[in-house]
C-alpha cells in the first residue's frame, strides 16, 4: 500500500514540474484592453504596448478640447457684444459699434458655437477611436506575419463547357 502512495506522490511530483516548466503563452484580452482605454485613454494602447500611441490619443483629445475651450471663449465675448448691442443701455459700450452690424455679431457668435459643438465631437470620436483601437490591436496581438509575403500571378487556361478560356491565377504564399 505504501509503494503504491509513493510511485502516486512522484508521479503527480513529476506532473506537476512538467506544467510548471512548459512556457506560459500570455493570453491577451481584448475585453481588458477596451476597459483600460475606456478609463484612462491611453492605457490600452500601453497594455498592448504600442507605447508610441498614447501620445497619439492625448495629442488628439487635448488639442480638440482646447480648440472647444477656445470657440467657447470667443463665442461668449461675441454673444456679450450682442447683448450689449441690443440691451438698449446707453451705458453699455458696445466695442464693435462700427465694425459689425447685428446681422454679422449673430453669424460670428453662431460661428464659434458651431465650430465649439464639433471640437466636443472631434473629442469624442478621438476618446472613441481611442478605445476601438486598443479593442483590435488586443484581438492582433498574438498575429504574427511572416516577412515574405509574395503574390504569384500565373496565366491559366480555364474550362468552361467545354472551351479553354484564358485567365489569370493569383495565389497569394504565406509561409
Amino acid at each position: 500500500m505504501l509503494p503504491k502512495r509513493i510511485t502516486l506522490l512522484n508521479i503527480l511530483f513529476c506532473l506537476y514540474f512538467c506544467v510548471l516548466g512548459q512556457d506560459k503563452i500570455e493570453i491577451h484580452s481584448a475585453k481588458k484592453a477596451s476597459i483600460y482605454s475606456a478609463i484612462i485613454p491611453g492605457s490600452g494602447q500601453v497594455y498592448n504596448k504600442k507605447y508610441w500611441k498614447a501620445p497619439i490619443v492625448y495629442l488628439g483629445i487635448g488639442a480638440s478640447l482646447y480648440a472647444a475651450s477656445w470657440n467657447q471663449t470667443e463665442y461668449l465675448h461675441y454673444r456679450k457684444a450682442f447683448e450689449y448691442r441690443t440691451d438698449n443701455n446707453d451705458n453699455t459700450i458696445d466695442e464693435y459699434e462700427d465694425r459689425y452690424t447685428e446681422t454679422n455679431l449673430i453669424t460670428i457668435k453662431n460661428y464659434y458655437r458651431k465650430n465649439r459643438d464639433l471640437s466636443y465631437i472631434v473629442a469624442a470620436g478621438v476618446y472613441l477611436l481611442n478605445i476601438i483601437d486598443a479593442s483590435v490591436d488586443a484581438h492582433l496581438f498574438n498575429f504574427h506575419i511572416n516577412d515574405d509575403l509574395s503574390l504569384d500571378i500565373q496565366p491559366q487556361f480555364m474550362g468552361i463547357q467545354n472551351q479553354n478560356i484564358p485567365a489569370l491565377s493569383l495565389k497569394l504564399n504565406w509561409n
